[in-house]
């Protein structure tokens, strides 16, 4: 078996993935990279890293956004509007 490279895809026969099962699913973890499992030639299976997803999209971002002045009261400035 070559070295694994992340940047492209990598396949390898079950027999030989059964074998080295621990250590491939060591390198997928800590290179974030994908393997291909394959059986008689063809594709079965993906070894994937594990990414755990936020459980809800709301509050993604609480703690990274600023606010610098007051967003509430108006703005003394009037604006123009066109009005037809």
């Amino acid at each position: 078996m070559k070295s694994y490279d992340p940047s492209r895809e990598h396949t390898i026969k079950a027999s030989e993935f059964k074998v080295k099962c621990l250590k491939l699913m060591d390198e997928v973890a800590n290179t974030g990279g994908e393997l291909v499992i394959t059986k008689n030639n063809r594709p079965v299976a993906r070894l994937v890293p594990y990414r755990s997803r936020p459980p809800t999209l709301f509050g993604i971002d609480r703690d990274k956004i600023v606010i610098l002045d007051d967003i509430i009261t108006p703005l003394k400035s009037k604006w123009e509007v066109d009005v037809k």
